[in-house]
Formats: structure tokens, sequence, C-alpha cells
């Protein structure tokens, strides 16, 4: 049997771009950008089995706690967006991710997403353990992920530096 590896961010995710979600601008709205990564998380989390089955079985599931966004280029009806995604890191409680979406016809890079997410109990609304198998699981795919180039974006907070007058 071999070994899975994981030497790549995953593509889990498609979906095209809705006419509901374009703006006045005639581009995809910013709220719509965060619900597509949010679809790439979620594909994600399927896949280690942080399903609904296991939310209903254990009474758990996960918080976004922390996201940032960089718009790079415009996306606009129609168009099929792909999300790959990139573990940067786990630990018991916590999951770290970077999205990067892509107009899937050209390649070219729209958006990127980093996510911080924490597993949660929701009967005591508290942070509790992630169930061993997904944590696993998660640790594998972090590990394999950690070799991949450290994505510009990842880390970066707003600032607006002082101009000098």
């Amino acid at each position: 049997m071999s070994e899975t590896t994981y030497d790549e961010p995953f593509a889990f995710h498609q979906e095209p771009v809705r006419p509901e979600w374009i703006d006045y601008n005639g581009h995809m709205n910013v709220a719509y950008y965060v619900l597509v990564f949010d679809h790439g998380t979620d594909a994600l989390l399927d896949h280690v089995g942080l399903d609904d089955a296991n939310r209903q079985a254990t009474g758990s599931s996960v918080f976004v706690v922390e996201t940032h966004v960089t718009y790079l280029n415009e996306v606009h009806e129609g168009q099929q967006l792909a999300i790959t995604t990139q573990v940067l890191g786990v630990d018991e409680k916590r999951l770290r991710l970077f999205h990067r979406m892509y107009v899937a016809a050209s390649g070219t890079l729209a958006a990127t997403n980093e996510v911080m997410i924490l597993h949660v109990d929701l009967n005591a609304r508290r942070t509790a353990p992630f169930p061993e198998g997904a944590h696993a699981t998660l640790a594998d795919i972090a590990e394999g992920h950690a070799a991949l180039e450290n994505p510009p974006e990842a880390g970066r907070g707003i600032a607006m530096p002082a101009k000098k007058v």
C-alpha cells in the first residue's frame, strides 16, 4: 500500500460566478469572494471528515475566527472559479488555511484568502480538540504542505504607512 503524499495544494472546489453576485462596478462583489472561499474550506473539511455527519455525531464543528482576503484581479459573470487550498498549520484546536482563487479558463490568480479556524464543541460553545482521525489527516497534510512555498500574502495585515510630506 502506498503512502499518501501531500505535495501540492488541494484543488477540490470550482463554481461559476453567478449573475446575482455582480455589483454596480460590473464585477463580483467582495462578499461573494468570501463565499466561494468558504465553499473551498468546506470541501477540505469534508475531505478530512469534518463534515455534516461528523457534526451530527460529535456535536462539534469549526468556526472561522479570522480571515484576510487580497483582491488581485476582477472576475465576471459566468467565469468558472477554481479554488486551491494549502494547509499552513494545525494544532490540537486550530487550523490555518490559505486559499487561492483562479479563473479556471485562463489560470489567472484572482484573489487569495488566509483563514484561521477553531474547532468548537457546539454544546459548550468553547474550543475543543479536533477528532483524532481528522487531526491526524490534517497534520499529515500540513507536514506535506510545509514543503510548499509560503504564500507571499500569508500573515499579512493591513497597514497604511505614513507618507512623508
